[in-house]
């Protein structure tokens, strides 16, 4: 079949459920991440219950998300347990599923995710449709921990994430709001 040809011929192409906004400019990189941050991040994933193990540290290709990712990888193994994978995500694409079945390979435990909105808010969509992902075992650094991000998944895409914010506190997503706590959230 060419191009013309298909199910498709005549007809428009349907849209792609890319995320688009209007005017949209490419988005700002993520602040680096702090000390306090990364400690909260750990001991929020070594007291998760069930315990965490094995995770896969997801990021986005600016330098403070690698960087990030690459800190927590560090103060995760061997004190804590395994990084089974650290994979990282474009912001722009016409697919995530080659980096949300590479974060979701080898059945982690759980997730750590660092990066800017947008393309954490398209993988998360991909992890939520296509793998066995689960939000409530993913742990996130401050960037993640805004409600536009929420909204930029979609209703019900990441209610159970928790993460670190930037001065050591912790937040959660619960019903499609960033609740920001002390405690870590539900457990």
């Amino acid at each position: 079949m060419g191009l013309t040809e298909g199910p498709w011929q005549g007809r428009e192409r349907p849209r792609s459920p890319l995320i688009r906004r209007p005017g949209e400019h490419p988005p700002a990189p993520p602040p680096a991440h702090t000390d306090a941050e990364l400690a909260r991040l750990v001991a929020l994933v070594a007291g998760a219950r069930p315990p965490v193990e094995s995770v896969a540290v997801g990021h986005g290709r600016d330098e403070a998300s690698r960087a990030a990712a690459h800190a927590f990888a560090e103060a995760w193994q061997p004190a804590h347990g395994t990084v089974l994978a650290v994979v990282d995500w474009p912001e722009d694409a016409a697919s995530w599923l080659r980096p949300a079945r590479r974060l979701t390979a080898g059945a982690p435990d759980a997730w750590v995710v660092t990066g800017a909105a947008q393309g954490w808010a398209q993988l998360s969509r991909r992890l939520r449709h296509s793998t066995d992902w689960r939000p409530d075992r993913t742990f996130a650094f401050a960037p993640l921990g805004d409600v536009a991000v929420v909204e930029l998944a979609g209703p019900d895409t990441l209610d159970g994430l928790r993460g670190a914010s930037a001065d050591g506190g912790s937040w959660y997503v619960d019903s499609g709001l960033v609740i920001h706590d002390d405690l870590g959230g539900p457990r």
